[in-house]
């Protein structure tokens, strides 16, 4: 990681999963709005970010879990953190025997540990700060999802903690935040055997997500709109034709 200069004077950012999508899309908004964005990914190489960007990209595996707090701990004490968004997702879908054991450790910990454990890391900053915690969930949070069991059940996690620490974390000021969002255009579904429909009204773009994080950080201190789900309009979902995939739905 770059040398630092401490700088309190600045607002700061952190995104996981920065790199690419909804992370890559949030970061650049959250720098337009006049933070100094802290964005944590494994490979930047193909990552387009705007010149004038004041982004900083941390590569960093979120699972190696030492390399991650002391990344966020040098952050913190170097910059005034007021928003945490915790964004970084795996997906695996099919048939829930036919996911490995690798799989399903993965899916939690990044969908879920990872959150929970930069929230732990950062929560006495954030409460000093008045600050954000906005944890990128999904739809499936709040259905059943045949052939994505795991993911669905990870992506419930989330929303049930980021709900508990509102409640927990309000009476200093702490603003935690789920956004839900449906079938969106990222590489999300690299392991699915479906992707977003090929017309443009039945998938979000990461834009869209980001779009609304800048509604979130608008509204006055004394409101705080605690679940939002974003819906194409449309429902269309294309089935890939791949036979690493797994089954069909």
């Amino acid at each position: 990681m770059e040398c630092m200069n401490k700088n309190t004077n600045t607002k700061a950012a952190i995104v996981t999963g920065a790199s690419s999508g909804i992370g890559c899309a949030v970061s650049q908004k959250l720098c337009a709005l006049g933070y100094e964005v802290f964005g944590f990914g494994r490979d930047f190489s193909k990552t387009k970010w705007h010149e004038t960007d004041k982004i900083h990209p941390i590569v960093c595996d979120v699972l190696d879990t030492a390399q991650l707090c002391a990344h966020v701990r040098q952050i913190a004490a170097q910059h005034s953190v007021h928003v945490l968004v915790n964004n970084a997702g795996v997906g695996y879908y099919g048939l829930h025997e036919e996911l490995s054991p690798d799989k399903i450790k993965r899916l939690v910990r990044t969908n879920l540990e990872t959150p929970m454990i930069l929230t732990q890391q950062l929560l006495r900053h954030l409460k000093k700060n008045a600050g954000y915690i906005i944890n990128i969930s999904s739809v499936t949070a709040a259905q059943s999802n045949p052939h994505g069991c795991a993911y669905g059940a990870t992506k419930a996690g989330l929303a049930s903690f980021s709900r508990s620490l509102f409640d927990e974390s309000r009476k200093y000021g702490v603003k935690s935040i789920t956004i839900s969002p449906d079938m969106t255009q990222t590489n999300l579904y690299r392991n699915a055997d479906f992707r977003e429909g090929d017309d443009a009204a039945s998938y979000l773009l990461p834009d869209d997500v980001a779009d609304a994080v800048e509604w979130i950080l608008a509204q006055r201190d004394s409101v705080i709109v605690t679940d939002i789900t974003l819906k194409p309009q449309h429902h269309r979902i294309q089935r890939k034709v791949n036979k690493n995939c797994g089954h069909q739905l």
